[in-house]
């Protein structure tokens, strides 16, 4: 095992049919089995699940493959950071019970071979995101969670998932070309000393320099199957293919 250091974020396991999801499930699975090869940890950063609702004594149903290579990952030793997104933060202590994982609710801060990491999902990071950031602390509330744990699982998942699909169709309509408040708050993090602010949310695989850092955008799993991947003090933002593994943008 070496020291490389793998990123993901936004694959939103069960967004689509069950035939499309099962080959992003198995995507992702090869993903895995390829950067176990040389993983010393692996980031998810957010949003796996396109919607994920645990119940005291119910979890969603389904991508069980995906959860026993989780499982079968920790065991051999690779550490795995999992950072909720807003799709599925509402997680109680199946992770943790079951693979070992420990769920992060904000964000991680890392020294990583002498580099100062920031990552965060990026949902409310935004300098510009006041509104999202009261709702969210709404949402994420013990109160909140508590009231929900009332309501039937049926009901409560299906209500969740309506939820979900309001949550992405907002964040994909924000046009980002002229002002993107996420890009600039990273910015601001890397005036702050941090070398790479990493990140989800966006759904789109960037790489940017600001001063002597840069801010990474992990994109998704949806259209573009990205990752990014530190090792030997290099970044590198690629796109999962079996046949062909050259990085898209390499720093």
């Amino acid at each position: 095992m070496s020291d490389t250091y793998y990123f993901f974020s936004d694959v939103h396991l069960g967004l689509e049919s069950d035939e499309r999801e099962r080959l992003k499930e198995k995507k992702l699975i090869d993903f895995l089995d390829e950067a176990s090869k040389d993983a010393s940890e692996i980031f998810i950063v957010g949003d796996l699940f396109d919607c994920w609702i645990e119940y005291k004594q119910v979890v969603p149903k389904g991508f069980y493959k995906l959860l026993t290579k989780i499982s079968m990952l920790v065991e051999s030793g690779i550490k795995i950071n999992y950072i909720a997104g807003n799709h599925d933060f509402w997680k109680g202590n199946y992770f943790r019970n079951e693979f070992g994982i420990e769920i992060c609710h904000e964000h991680i801060e890392r020294v990583i071979e002498g580099k100062k990491f920031f990552i965060h999902h990026g949902d409310g990071f935004a300098y510009n995101d006041s509104g999202y950031r009261v709702l969210k602390k709404i949402l994420r509330s013990k109160l909140s969670q508590k009231i929900y744990s009332f309501i039937h699982p049926d009901i409560g998942i299906w209500l969740a998932k309506g939820t979900s699909e309001t949550s992405r169709v907002h964040t994909d309509e924000k046009d980002y070309s002229v002002k993107d408040g996420l890009r600039d708050s990273a910015f601001a993090k890397i005036d702050e000393g941090f070398d790479y602010v990493v990140m989800g949310h966006r759904h789109l695989p960037q790489m940017v320099k600001h001063n002597d850092g840069y801010y990474v955008n992990l994109g998704d799993w949806i259209k573009h199957s990205s990752f990014g991947m530190f090792r030997n003090g290099i970044f590198e933002l690629n796109e999962f293919n079996k046949e062909v593994k050259t990085p898209a943008i390499r720093i």
